[in-house]
């Protein structure tokens, strides 16, 4: 069974114990700084000699609180669907062939949930960065622009010294 073991606090490995006629032995599967991805969990399981399960792993990694980066294995679909939110040219061919070659596939219909999250695929970072600062921005405005809170009265009560006063 693979496990996680953080070196440093830049640094994590998947491992991998075994016995031997010397007791327990560990071996490291993969080595990651800071960030478990699914490279990482390939390249581990592609190494692993016992049953390597991915999912404990990314539960696991949860739990002590080391980011997993999930993304799935279509960037060339998030790149082209990326173009086409911003309008990029398409040549005409090249859109027959996709329409044709994506009516093949099973039609999945997108949750409700996630209909307005499905807008930010293929969205970069600095996409997204920009929405998180105008929507913060209207936050603040949106709090400068309420009056302020009523804050209660502290009590006032007199002040205790163990001090003696020298006079």
């Amino acid at each position: 069974m693979a496990y996680l073991v953080r070196r440093s606090p830049t640094r994590v490995e998947i491992r991998e114990s075994r016995s031997t006629p010397k007791g327990a032995r560990s071996r490291v599967l993969a080595s990651f700084p800071e960030v478990l991805s699914r490279d990482v969990l390939d390249r581990a399981a592609a190494r692993a000699t016992r049953p390597f399960d991915a999912g404990t792993l990314v539960r696991r990694a949860r739990a002590l609180g080391i980011p997993v980066l999930e993304r799935s294995r279509e960037p060339e679909a998030r790149a082209l669907l990326s173009r086409l939110r911003r309008n990029d040219p398409l040549d005409p061919v090249l859109a027959v062939s996709l329409r044709r070659a994506l009516a093949q596939l099973p039609e999945t219909p997108i949750p409700e949930s996630l209909a307005e999250v499905s807008e930010w695929v293929g969205a970069s970072a600095s996409e997204r960065g920009a929405a998180l600062r105008e929507l913060l921005d209207l936050y603040g405005r949106i709090a400068r622009s309420r009056p302020p809170r009523r804050q209660r009265e502290r009590a006032h009560f007199p002040r205790f010294s163990s001090r003696r006063k020298r006079g």
